[in-house]
């Protein structure tokens, strides 16, 4: 018998973004930004299309998994100066406020929807770039990335879009507040050493890299990795009491799916199991 929910589930096979480029393989969706001449710069557009996407994406039924990268060498170089820049030093401070707040409903549609996100990080990653990398679940780098939260060096604080609730999270309060105040830019080993990247990549590798962790995440148990994602970003808020007791709740219903059981029956009968994510 079929789900009511089903019905309201949604095919991303021929989704065709505006402003940026999206394929879809074997549940693993790539999301390029694709302004390669401009470092792969934001826009007004860019910003809500991402979000309508990541919004849309909590009712998916054939995407598992989400890589975020940029083409050209570069991950992405923040909000564009002459398209976003520009326009915003003439606004007032309502236009302000609905913009930033449009900004930040992009990286709370990142947290809420149910997929692992994976960034691919080269070259220049600044301003609301380094956002998108740092509001994404899993990071590979290279030595050759430069990730700068660079908000100071335009005039604006560095609480932005959420960077002073999660990056302390990542890299510990010392660190990011270095880099929240200076606007420096972060390098690939730093990156990697401070936890932000899970892997430092050669170049050439980072694209593999990426997609070998994604199709391994997304041969997993779906459902359940988007139960962890949900308990990793509520649990911030909870007493280790509370989380314990979240966790045996949601742990419970994910024992209620057919991939435990595949699980269980594969282990029996000493084969892989080959998880579906019901």
């Amino acid at each position: 018998m079929t789900s009511p929910l089903e019905h309201h589930r949604t095919s991303f096979a021929d989704y065709r973004p505006e402003h940026f480029l999206f394929a879809l393989d074997q549940g693993v969706a790539t999301i390029t930004l694709n302004r390669p001449e401009r470092k792969n710069p934001l826009t007004f557009q860019s910003y809500a299309e991402l979000r309508d996407l990541f919004r849309a994406l909590q009712g998916a039924s054939d995407v598992d998994v989400v890589v975020i990268t940029g083409a050209g060498g570069n991950f992405c170089s923040g909000g564009d100066v002459h398209e976003i820049i520009g326009p915003l030093t003439k606004m007032s401070m309502p236009e302000l406020l609905e913009f930033t707040q449009m900004t930040g409903d992009l990286v709370k549609a990142m947290r809420a929807c149910p997929q692992p996100l994976v960034a691919a990080i080269d070259g220049v990653c600044a301003g609301a770039g380094a956002i998108l990398a740092m509001a994404s679940d899993l990071r590979y780098g290279t030595s050759g990335s430069k990730t700068a939260f660079l908000f100071t060096r335009v005039g604006l604080a560095g609480c932005d879009m959420g960077a002073c609730a999660i990056l302390p999270r990542i890299i510990g309060q010392g660190r990011a507040a270095e880099l929240l105040y200076t606007g420096r830019s972060m390098s690939g080993e730093e990156a990697f050493a401070w936890g932000f990247f899970n892997r430092l990549c050669a170049p050439d590798a980072l694209g593999s890299d990426t997609a070998t962790l994604a199709r391994q995440i997304a041969s997993g148990p779906t459902f359940a990795h988007g139960v962890t994602k949900k308990m990793l970003h509520q649990e911030w808020s909870m007493s280790v009491d509370e989380a314990i007791d979240a966790e045996a709740q949601a742990q419970a219903i994910c024992m209620q799916t057919r991939d435990f059981t595949r699980a269980y029956e594969a282990f029996a009968a000493r084969r892989a199991p080959v998880f579906e994510g019901d």
